[in-house]
């Protein structure tokens, strides 16, 4: 899929009820989240991913996209992705074309995630904070649209059924909050 097809149907369609079911019973932080795509003329658009670094309290080592918690300073949701992708993978602001944003999603670890999408040019050296980031990397956003690629399992919490989703990629395992939004993204542009 190349960016001006995503863009026609990311914007022509009407957002999906999220697959994403997990409900918060408490108080929430807000976040939000940088969905970015970078188009490739050989291979289409690509997602941009990180992989957390282990030590962090909150999904060490986990598949995510550059994102965090709002800051005082943030002066809405797109600014907290942008200056969090900024200070995780070294993305200038300037780079990151906005184009919307997914409904939010209530995770496990009390957060109100917020997904904002945008493309990128193409032409970005990324510089990763190692603090926060173990590694950025790149996947075909054809391997999150082909239905072989998702999963899904039945979990209990709290005497509430929720719904985990995994999208295995090579040796990644990306599940979890970063699943159900790239699984609601590809949903909307089908």
């Amino acid at each position: 899929m190349n960016k001006n097809e995503f863009l026609t149907r990311f914007h022509l369609k009407q957002l999906p009820l999220s697959s994403h079911n997990y409900k918060h019973h408490s108080s929430l932080k807000e976040s939000a989240v940088l969905i970015g795509l970078i188009e490739n003329p050989a291979t289409g658009l690509q997602v941009l991913l990180t992989k957390r670094s282990s030590h962090l309290k909150h999904h060490p080592s986990q598949i995510s996209f550059p994102g965090g918690k709002v800051e005082p300073s943030d002066n809405s949701l797109v600014a907290t992705a942008l200056r969090e992708a900024h200070e995780e993978i070294g993305l200038p602001p300037q780079a990151v074309t906005v184009i919307g944003q997914l409904p939010s999603y209530e995770i496990i670890s009390g957060y109100k995630v917020t997904p904002i999408v945008a493309i990128i040019d193409s032409e970005q050296n990324f510089k990763q904070d190692d603090n926060e980031v173990a590694e950025i990397f790149q996947v075909p956003l054809q391997h999150f649209i082909s239905n072989k690629s998702h999963h899904s399992f039945n979990v209990l919490k709290n005497n509430n059924h929720f719904s985990v989703h995994f999208l295995p990629y090579k040796h990644y395992n990306i599940w979890g909050a970063t699943a159900s939004i790239l699984k609601d993204l590809t949903e909307h542009i089908r």
